[in-house]
């Protein structure tokens, strides 16, 4: 099903991204490792029989030149991890900075719509693909500990939610998987913490199996939530209450939208 495909993979270097990378790679699909940090997407790349390519995500240009790379390189482009990600590790008080909040939407957010705007005409171009971006539990629920954090993947996720639709007259899927807390480098400085408090960690390959789990499927705009011990399912958002008309009629939320585009 999946042999002789092709994927980029973005952070994919280190934890998740590699994770994903050897899964699909056991599926037949050959990886480009987009990542900044070369040794070890390149050791990555090397091991799984994928291509390196040095991509930083949040420019414009680097996204288009990965997906330039898969397209020159193996013929096209079949499907997206948008992976790579940071933590943040401030709010909006007096722990603010500027820089540091430009960098980190730069990459969770920024790298997620490079990615995309970089991806979908290779993906028209082969009839169709999947795009799977990497968001998080803080997509769907208040985190009080890191606001900012919050705010970048639950925007990954309003993307992922209104573009789904849209592409699927293309025959582009796009999902999101939103994992708890997964070892990964996120993780570094409360790991030992949550192990205290007895949280269960989500092992980077439990993400993977998920982000298969999802490209097997046939839906479109969803969230994935991906915790310990639980079936990896989409996430149920409630509907938005809908406008009333004036004779106290209800207009579905969406309905009313589409009426309008």
């Amino acid at each position: 099903m999946y042999q002789g495909k092709i994927a980029l993979v973005t952070g994919g270097a280190s934890g998740i991204g590699t994770a994903v990378v050897r899964r699909l790679a056991g599926l037949g699909v050959r990886s480009v490792v987009a990542d900044v940090d070369e040794a070890g997407g390149a050791a990555v790349a090397e091991e799984f029989d994928g291509l390196f390519v040095r991509c930083d995500v949040r420019s414009p240009e680097d996204n288009a030149a990965a997906v330039a790379c898969a397209v020159d390189r193996f013929g096209g482009l079949d499907i997206v991890a948008l992976n790579a990600g940071v933590g943040t590790g401030f709010g909006v008080g007096e722990d603010f900075d500027a820089e540091r909040y430009r960098a980190v939407m730069g990459i969770n957010l920024d790298g997620v719509v490079y990615g995309l705007h970089a991806a979908l005409p290779a993906l028209r171009e082969r009839g169709g693909g999947d795009i799977i971006a990497t968001a998080s539990l803080a997509a769907l629920t208040p985190v009080p500990l890191d606001p900012i954090y919050a705010a970048n993947k639950a925007a990954v996720a309003g993307l992922v939610r209104s573009l789904g639709p849209s592409l699927a007259e293309h025959h582009i899927r796009v999902n999101a998987l939103c994992p708890g807390f997964a070892d990964t480098a996120i993780l570094t400085g409360i790991k030992k913490a949550l192990q205290r408090a007895g949280m269960p960690i989500l092992d980077a390959d439990v993400v993977a199996e998920a982000f298969t789990t999802v490209l097997a499927g046939t839906g479109t705009g969803e969230c994935w939530v991906v915790q310990p011990g639980r079936p990896s399912e989409p996430f149920q958002f409630r509907n938005v209450p809908g406008p009333r008309t004036d004779d106290g009629k209800t207009v579905g939320w969406d309905d009313s939208i589409k009426q309008e585009v």
